[in-house]
């Protein structure tokens, strides 16, 4: 007898993509299914893998192959499902095409509707981010946003959800999302179990940055910029107002800043400002330290400065990122 609770989720798996992508993904509702394999005999996740060949074998970009379990012109789109996923965008116009108009045609009879990577720019193709927020890697965001203007693109959060909508930024960033669908599906406990089992952190918050905010900014090329902010970054508790940079460069504060942007595309309180953020985000993940601690370590002064610093640039307090993000 079929578990009325179940959840049939397909992905949707481009070629020559990352086949850990589904790969991993597959496999944390794998575990979820298991912790709850006790009080229920039927699989709580039915997962079911579409590619776009007859042959139903995903090539991956490395070489390795995937054998899936349908062709996705077999299947009928308006068969329901729980969740659709798509890992990935493909190399063909044509492939992609035909992915987004499965998907449009599925989409009013799924639950939610997920992205990993790159596959964000299929739902885009396919209409359904219209109006919505949504992420993609920090790669593809520019290309995305030109492509596609009527999506309101987010370059740093590693996943987004906007309504049934889940998007999520590089392929790691998926297994993120799916333990964040676990937990939204089966609740705090079976979600803390899995990340346990895969050592993954609970409860990422989708507001991280898919990448240190220091390369990010790093000057364009060598000389008196990049020294200053590899000084900065050694000295982030003390005096980095523009004045004592620009003295640092031996440079103007008004020629200082004109280059800073020219070779950063920042300004440098802008740059100093996201040091420091990344630089308590790892404390707090690493550390036992106190809130006051870290601020005055990372140069934000008191916890009050950080707590507004990080909501502003988080959208969580340094506590909640502790929580979410601290190691189990």
């Amino acid at each position: 007898m079929t578990d009325p609770d179940s959840r049939d989720i397909l992905l949707i798996v481009p070629q020559e993509g990352l086949l850990f992508e589904a790969a991993g993904v597959a496999d944390v509702f794998h575990w979820a299914n298991l912790h709850l394999s006790e009080a229920s005999p039927q699989p709580r996740y039915r997962i079911r893998v579409a590619t776009t060949l007859h042959h139903k074998v995903a090539h991956g970009r490395s070489g390795l192959n995937l054998v899936a379990d349908h062709c996705l012109a077999d299947l009928d789109p308006g068969n329901p499902w729980d969740t659709l996923m798509v890992t990935g965008r493909g190399t063909s116009s044509e492939e992609q095409s035909a992915v987004a108009d499965w998907i449009r045609l599925a989409e009013p009879r799924a639950r939610r509707v997920v992205s990993v990577c790159a596959g964000a720019l299929i739902l885009a193709q396919s209409g359904l981010l219209d109006g919505h927020r949504a992420t993609t890697h920090w790669r593809r965001t520019a290309q995305m946003r030109q492509m596609f203007p009527q999506v309101l693109v987010e370059d740093d959060p590693i996943y987004v959800h906007d309504g049934k909508i889940w998007t999520s930024a590089g392929a790691s960033s998926g297994f993120d999302l799916a333990l964040a669908l676990v937990e939204e599906d089966l609740g705090l406990a079976v979600a803390r179990e899995v990340a346990q089992d895969l050592v993954m952190f609970l409860r990422r918050p989708g507001g991280q940055s898919q990448f240190s905010r220091f390369l990010a900014g790093q000057a364009s090329e060598p000389g008196p910029i990049r020294d200053v902010q590899a000084w900065a970054l050694e000295n982030l508790a003390g005096d980095l107002g523009v004045e004592k940079l620009a003295d640092r460069a031996a440079m103007s504060p008004r020629n200082f800043t004109r280059v800073f942007v020219r070779q950063t595309g920042m300004t440098p309180a802008r740059f100093i400002e996201q040091i420091r953020v990344e630089a308590a985000r790892q404390r707090l993940e690493q550390g036992r330290e106190t809130i006051d601690g870290v601020a005055a370590a990372c140069g934000l002064g008191s916890a009050l400065t950080l707590r507004r610093t990080f909501e502003r640039h988080l959208g969580v307090t340094p506590s909640e990122y502790r929580t979410r993000f601290g190691m189990i």
